[in-house]
């Protein structure tokens, strides 16, 4: 997948304001709409025309495209990067998998689960909007539970249509046992209401820092610990960090690495809690002194081992 520069598909300079990008759009329709152009690519070029401007003019989107677009250009390789738009805010629900077909694969990464879409009322009074925001927190954070400072990015639009964001911080208490891709809800903290309807409110999206110690599915905790030749041949005792802290694990003897072993209700807190798989990784000690090339040999001599030879080989 390729990364779009939607400035450079409407033809305009990254600070244009919000009428810029609205005259751009209306020139480059009239020239490629399917309907009344004669160019060969007018429908992939209309296509694209389209979703810079769903991007670029509306400022939710624009302000998070802004920040990614700063480490990438036209054309480059891309994946969008872990919660690449954790800490922005979103109104609405996101968009209908009918509406992200009109666009590219691109599109549909960053935004198929950040659209704007307005709510619906009933009577005089309309409730306000909902809004939605991804925020990361540490793994530890699901075990005990916690209060975070939490500073989250909207965008603000002035008189001349100028884009920039305004920056508010939250205190938020981060339930125990909480999941990935769990909401946490914010009364009133979403849009305010229109003739004094009630505000929507926040809804925070949990994810995870990324942390190579650890792999996560649902409740459950992944790990992979390394041991010696000995404590896998001869089995023993070993320490070992978790999130809930260092545990002491029971090596059975004759262990092979890839073994795991199962640490019931170590996972992330619940009523059904999850359970800490660890996977053990037999790790030889370097033959980088005499010594240790001594002890290699009177093993390949003694114990005359050939793991081949067991598998078939």
């Amino acid at each position: 997948m390729e990364f779009k520069d939607y400035y450079q598909v409407l033809g305009v300079v990254k600070t244009a304001s919000a009428e810029e990008i609205k005259k751009a759009y209306r020139k480059l329709a009239r020239k490629f709409h399917p309907d009344v152009s004669k160019e060969p690519d007018a429908e992939l070029r209309m296509q694209e025309i389209n979703e810079a401007k769903a991007v670029l003019s509306d400022p939710e989107k624009r302000l998070a495209y802004d920040q990614l677009a700063q480490q990438y250009h036209s054309g480059q390789d891309f994946q969008p990067p872990p919660n690449w738009d954790a800490g922005f805010e979103f109104s609405g629900r996101g968009f209908e998998e009918a509406d992200l077909g009109e666009f590219s694969d691109f599109f549909a990464n960053l935004f198929g689960h950040g659209g704007r879409q307005r709510a619906e009322g009933r009577g005089y009074k309309i409730r306000g909007d909902d809004r939605h925001a991804k925020v990361v927190i540490d793994l530890e954070d699901a075990y005990l539970g916690a209060t975070r400072s939490i500073t989250l990015h909207a965008p603000q639009v002035d008189a001349h249509g100028r884009l920039s964001s305004k920056k508010h911080t939250l205190n938020v208490r981060i339930p125990k046992g909480v999941k990935a891709g769990q909401h946490i809800r914010l009364s009133g903290q979403g849009n305010p209401g229109i003739s004094g309807g009630p505000a929507g409110d926040l809804f925070l999206e949990i994810h995870f820092t990324p942390n190579p110690r650890y792999r996560i599915e649902g409740r459950d905790i992944y790990q992979t610990v390394p041991v010696t030749p000995w404590e896998a041949a001869l089995g023993g005792s070993i320490e070992t960090p978790t999130p809930s802290g260092v545990v002491k694990l029971k090596v059975p003897a004759g262990s092979q690495s890839g073994r795991r072993l199962r640490l019931k209700g170590r996972g992330i807190p619940g009523a059904a809690p999850g359970d800490l798989y660890v996977e053990l990784e037999v790790v030889l000690p370097p033959a980088d002194s005499d010594k240790a090339r001594q002890l290699y040999e009177a093993m390949a001599q003694e114990l005359a081992f050939d793991p081949r030879q067991s598998k078939g080989g």
